[in-house]
């Protein structure tokens, strides 16, 4: 897969993201029930990605996961445990999820998915006026759960796309506050710039 790495900046330890989400997305007219539609271009990663969540194809979970690991295994070899951004959506099967099992069995580490978890509903972030504003929202969202054993942790979130940041700064700010983790990374897929 091809990639156009960017870091990617917020008060965890190190972020990194593998490309663009999209490239660009012409409209090109209504579809019979008044939906506009797109033509839209994407980068390799925006693409696996896209296939994955929206036409529910999990054999893209592999080939995200191996590209994951090949561009940041080694930046965040430190960590002991991988954890799943909670999904904002609920689905069967989620694909976030699906990509931080993939990453940390590569990784030879845990994934730990009751550590962090979205214990509340929170209002569509579009009608949140500032991005302090949306974190504070999202922190009382999110709870911790001790379940590591004692020790400190270095930790690497996964998440499918980095827009704002405010999701994963709020992640962030909530695992800062568990005295057994020490660095936080993050890693997604694919960012909106």
């Amino acid at each position: 897969m091809k990639v156009n790495i960017k870091k990617i900046e917020g008060n965890w330890t190190l972020g990194y993201s593998l490309d663009k989400h999209t490239i660009c997305s012409t409209p090109i007219g209504y579809n019979e029930y008044g939906h506009m539609q797109f033509d839209t271009e994407r980068p390799e990663a925006g693409e696996a990605l896209f296939q994955l969540k929206y036409r529910s194809d999990f054999s893209q979970v592999p080939i995200i996961g191996q590209q994951l690991y090949d561009s940041f295994g080694a930046a965040f070899s430190s960590s002991h445990i991988v954890i799943p951004m909670p999904a904002s959506k609920i689905r069967a099967k989620q694909p976030v999820t699906e990509i931080a099992r993939d990453l940390a069995g590569r990784m030879g580490i845990l994934c730990i998915e009751n550590l962090l978890v979205k214990t509340g509903s929170t209002p569509a972030m579009k009608d949140i006026e500032t991005r302090d504003e949306k974190v504070s929202t999202l922190v009382g969202a999110f709870k911790v759960y001790d379940v590591l054993d004692k020790g400190l942790f270095d930790v690497l979130i996964v998440d499918d796309l980095f827009d704002t940041g405010s999701s994963l700064e709020a992640a962030t700010t909530v695992l800062r506050g568990y005295s057994k983790i020490r660095n936080i990374y993050v890693a997604t897929v694919t960012r909106k710039r």
